[in-house]
């Protein structure tokens, strides 16, 4: 599962997705769980760019002593019973999770190596996510979501990731043709259509380690030895 990407800057939210927000919206270069980031959502094939915490059910929305559970990852298999995903799966709350590159462990040297993961192209890109709308107690309105993730097996690329012995999984990367068509989409059943693998040959992988300082991790980051 993906715990750490890149989002867009305001230019490429702009120029590659038609979605802009204003200058005084911001957002860190690197998203993790609970950081604010630019979403897209859209009806009648109209954009509109929002800014959301990163995991479907934040921390400030956690009642004090209940244990979490990373919601930044919603599984395709188990999408529409999850209490957490369930509502807005059958509500069609989809969004886009634009980014230019997203990191995931890769083992193959026999120790977790961090790796970033983009498009051959170098061009951002989006992915399948979804949003859900929460009432602050100030009467204020914010957003939170999540990323689809799909079984990835038999995937040229996606596979190379995580523990040997662990199932691969894959975000599922949107073809920019079909943003409209995903954003548009009420029926969870014609959502399923979408959850496909992208592929391997218009992606591109390579290390990316990184050292980071205690000041730049998530107050509680997820499976931490990997990044």
């Amino acid at each position: 599962m993906c715990v750490n990407y890149l989002p867009p800057n305001h230019q490429q939210l702009a120029t590659q997705f038609g979605a802009p927000l204003p200058e005084s919206a911001q957002w860190k270069t690197e998203t993790w769980q609970d950081y604010v980031a630019p979403i897209i959502v859209g009806d009648d094939n109209t954009r509109q760019a929002l800014l959301g915490a990163y995991s479907m059910i934040p921390k400030s929305h956690i009642a004090s002593g209940v244990k979490r559970y990373s919601t930044m990852n919603a599984r395709a298999e188990t999408i529409a019973t999850l209490r957490s995903f369930a509502q807005p799966w059958r509500d069609g709350q989809l969004c886009l999770v634009p980014m230019t590159a997203y990191f995931e462990p890769n083992y193959e040297s026999g120790k977790a190596e961090r790796w970033q993961i983009g498009l051959a192209s170098a061009a951002p890109f989006a992915v399948a996510g979804l949003y859900r709308t929460w009432v602050e107690g100030d009467g204020s309105t914010s957003f939170s979501f999540t990323q689809v993730t799909i079984n990835a097996d038999q995937h040229p690329l996606m596979k190379r990731f995580h523990k040997p012995e662990d199932e691969k999984r894959a975000l599922v990367i949107l073809p920019a043709e079909s943003y409209d068509d995903w954003l548009n989409c009420r029926d969870p059943i014609q959502a399923r259509t979408f959850l496909t693998n992208f592929p391997a040959d218009l992606m591109c992988a390579k290390p990316a380690p990184k050292k980071l300082s205690t000041s730049s991790i998530p107050i509680e980051p997820v499976n931490r030895e990997l990044f």
